[in-house]
């Protein structure tokens, strides 16, 4: 098991000329200190008009941010809004390229097609539509990284025939991933070769039927790319203090105050009954969770917060469902203050990383030695 952080770049008010640079500047030190203790990735949302909840509608330059400040970690573009009223897609090829080069290599490009009213009316999009350009886009993009020229012809969008560039760093082309937060879309992503990246915070029963439907469905895929991508990530919170008491409510806090963000989405299918989204994802049960602001009400199961103990507990059941990758979220609403966040990422390095490294991990480790 691996483990990334993920961010969705909320940012409280009120709003001050400093307030966004202030919150920019944080996640990217704690990034940069995620990768000097070992962490294997950072995501990024791409999100529009989500006040306080997300203020990241550019992750492709915060990524390109942390790349430059960072050696090894991988950046994730989690997820890219696959809907041409978002993003051309040939702009997708090529921003994407220009990351892997300016990284070294080190992307990992999610795919999505939003799923809130918000953002979808706000981009005049037919969230009918949706799940057919997503469709359309996961299987151009790889050719227009691959092949030298490249034309296509299709319903939501054509090109003649030109040359696509720059090509990704790496060959044939970065792993590709599917967002997941509403049912059956793990089988969209198993039925494409794509990785799972699970955005919903669902039990660990949930969870282990979802990872169970991947696995026996993508041993028989028909991949987008030329490589298979056959990973399962979940999102999480962490809070990691010496201190489990305390770990715990400063956990909640985080959590609480995410819940109480997310809970005032307006998801698509509120808004417009398409067929196109059949549930309201994650939103009821954050709903029923979320009181309040920092509130300190019970956390979803399986989540990493509390003391060390408690976290490996926690994260050993998710390694058990089958779960590859565990990318947390650690802050909402700068919730806690950040000199607490980078201490909870030291003590989680020093003492919860080390009961997960893998036998890759440890030869790499004693050939360093």
């Amino acid at each position: 098991m691996k483990f990334g952080l993920f961010y969705e770049i909320s940012v409280p008010r009120p709003w001050t000329n400093e307030t966004e640079k202030t919150v920019y500047d944080r996640c990217i030190e704690q990034v940069k200190l995620a990768d000097e203790l070992g962490f294997s990735n950072v995501w990024a949302v791409e999100h529009h008009f989500l006040e306080e909840y997300s203020h990241c509608p550019a992750p492709e330059l915060f990524l390109t941010a942390c790349a430059m400040v960072t050696k090894n970690i991988r950046v994730g573009h989690g997820i890219i809004v696959c809907v041409p009223e978002f993003n051309h897609p040939i702009k997708i090829a090529e921003r994407t390229a220009v990351l892997d080069l300016l990284s070294g290599g080190r992307l990992e490009v999610g795919t999505g097609r939003s799923a809130t009213w918000t953002e979808l009316g706000g981009f005049r999009v037919n969230p009918d539509e949706t799940k057919k350009t997503w469709d359309e886009i996961v299987h151009c993009l790889p050719k227009m990284w691959t092949q030298e020229r490249y034309s296509y012809q299709g319903r939501s969008w054509s090109m003649p025939t030109r040359t696509i560039i720059p090509k990704p760093y790496q060959k044939p082309h970065p792993p590709m991933w599917v967002a997941v937060t509403s049912p059956g879309t793990e089988i969209d992503a198993a039925e494409r070769g794509m990785g799972s990246l699970g955005l919903t915070f669902g039990g660990f029963k949930e969870q282990e039927e979802k990872v169970k439907n991947y696995r026996r469905i993508i041993r028989n895929c028909e991949p987008v790319g030329e490589v298979v991508n056959e990973k399962v990530a979940t999102v999480n919170f962490l809070f990691c203090h010496e201190d489990d008491a305390e770990g715990v409510k400063i956990g909640r806090r985080l959590t609480g105050s995410f819940n109480y963000l997310a809970a005032q989405l307006v998801a698509a299918r509120e808004a417009f009954p398409s067929k196109s989204y059949p549930s309201l994802g994650l939103l009821p049960s954050l709903r029923q969770e979320a009181a309040g602001p920092g509130d300190e009400s019970g956390a979803p199961e399986g989540v990493a917060i509390g003391n060390p103990a408690r976290i490996i507990r926690a994260l050993k059941h998710w390694e058990s469902v089958g779960v590859d990758h565990v990318n947390f979220l650690l802050n909402a609403l700068e919730t806690v203050p950040q000199e607490q966040v980078l201490k909870s990422l030291r003590l989680f390095a020093k003492e919860v990383m080390p009961q997960f490294k893998t036998s890759g991990d440890q030869a790499a480790a004693a050939g360093g030695r």
